[in-house]
């Protein structure tokens, strides 16, 4: 299973790629979060570049109250925003969904008052990433 410091990774097993996708859009609204965007990983490469890739998307997901908290709180943070959350065939024909770890990815902000909020987001994605 492909994991990272920076994220919250969950293997679903052998499900299929769209089920897999249909869970953790639901997890996520379940969680308070909506789906902003979707980008198709694997069909972009093939148009852009004629290459092929296992599935593979990134849904910009968002949850209004916890984003207008940190807008509010750092008007700059709509760099870090969405909250990018992936799913992705494993080499071995597995489904993986990850989420970024928001306490990671607000150190780069370097504002320690902000870390009660960067908690409480990864909270709730973490749960949504567990229950997909």
């Amino acid at each position: 299973m492909t994991d990272a410091s920076y994220g919250i990774t969950r293997n679903l097993g052998e499900v299929s790629f769209d089920a897999a996708l249909a869970r953790i859009t639901e997890s996520l609204k379940a969680n308070g979060f909506g789906v902003l965007t979707e980008i198709d990983v694997k069909a972009t490469m093939k148009k852009k570049l004629d290459v092929d890739l296992r599935n593979y998307k990134i849904l910009g997901a968002c949850n209004p109250p916890f984003a207008l908290q940190a807008l509010t709180d750092e008007p700059l943070i709509g760099l870090l925003l969405p909250c990018n959350v992936v799913v992705f065939e494993e080499q071995d024909g597995s489904v993986s969904v990850s989420a970024v770890d928001p306490k990671e990815m607000f150190k780069v902000v370097d504002r320690p008052e902000m870390a009660d909020l960067a908690g409480k987001v990864g909270e709730a994605l973490t749960k949504a990433i567990e229950s997909a």
